[in-house]
């Protein structure tokens, strides 16, 4: 019989290549792994993987393990959960992951709420940006995953649960004694000659796009996926950047000014989770929470 442990051994085999790299994954022993693969391999009474030297590769029957492990697991976890719930534990486990201002701004309040309203779930919260949080969530590793986007439309999220949370503006910031620091209103173009200061890839991403729709390339002298890092350099005078507002709701801009830009840009702020995710009561509890968070 397959074991739902033997496919977490087999799922971190095959992402990291080695036995010794999954047992580091796992938390477990190089040895513990070999004896679950060979545990695995008797069941499925074929081998999944081929060893040559130092390199390991997936046969194929390996390969068709993989490819459905994660949807197994994943159906797992919604399981254990809801039975759990329905024998009357009041309890439940979240494992959240999230892009890091949503983690110091939305998470902090959604998670307070959540405990004193539920004291007996537990909520664990690691950090990652979109897209990687959102193969987490495919993935089975999170259940739910907080995430952003810039207006794109290709039915990437088609087959999860979108959670709206909020519509978060691109706002500028410009060194104190700035020319502009004291400005209502900037068109992105009038920082055309400035150095630049970016933030994560996404975001990234967008700035280079808003500004050659307005006619320009921007000069990225530096780039960072630490926010506060951006903030304090562009208070040291160093260039300009464009962050979206709720990057400031926990930083202090020590040396810089916010300005309002145009054209208004927003990213749209979601948290995303599985279909069958989405009926587990503290899953369901906690997405009610984060869109609280959201609207205060």
């Amino acid at each position: 019989m397959i074991e739902a442990r033997h496919l977490r051994v087999l799922r971190a085999v095959s992402t990291t290549g080695s036995f010794s790299a999954a047992a580091r994954e796992l938390g477990c022993t190089q040895p513990a792994v070999s004896q679950q693969m060979k545990a695995l391999e008797s069941s499925a009474g074929t081998p999944l993987l081929i060893r040559t030297g130092r390199e390991m590769r997936l046969t194929q029957a390996g390969q068709a393990l993989v490819r459905h492990a994660s949807g197994i697991l994943a159906g797992l976890t919604a399981a254990e959960e809801e039975v759990a719930a329905i024998a009357g534990l009041r309890a439940g486990r979240v494992r959240l992951v999230s892009f890091p201002s949503g983690s110091s701004s939305l998470v902090p309040g959604a998670l307070a709420a959540l405990r004193a309203a539920h004291p007996g779930t537990r909520v664990s919260l690691v950090e990652a940006e979109p897209p990687r949080s959102v193969e987490m969530l495919r993935d089975g590793d999170c259940d739910i995953a907080l995430a952003f986007r810039y207006g794109e439309t290709g039915g990437e999220w088609d087959d999860l649960v979108v959670r709206p949370l909020l519509a978060d503006r691109l706002i500028g910031l410009v060194p104190e004694g700035h020319r502009l620091a004291g400005a209502e209103s900037v068109g992105i173009g009038e920082l055309a000659d400035e150095p630049w200061i970016a933030g994560c890839p996404r975001c990234r991403r967008q700035l280079v796009e808003v500004c050659e729709a307005s006619g320009f390339t921007p000069r990225i002298d530096f780039a960072t996926d630490d926010y506060p890092a951006v903030i304090g350099l562009v208070g040291a005078g160093l260039g300009v950047a464009v962050l979206p507002e709720l990057t400031m709701e926990s930083v202090r801009p020590k040396g810089a000014r916010t300005v309002t830009v145009e054209p208004a840009v927003e990213r749209e702020i979601v948290a995303l989770t599985l279909p069958d995710l989405a009926q587990v009561p503290a899953v369901a509890a906690t997405l009610d929470q984060l869109a609280r968070a959201a609207a205060r």
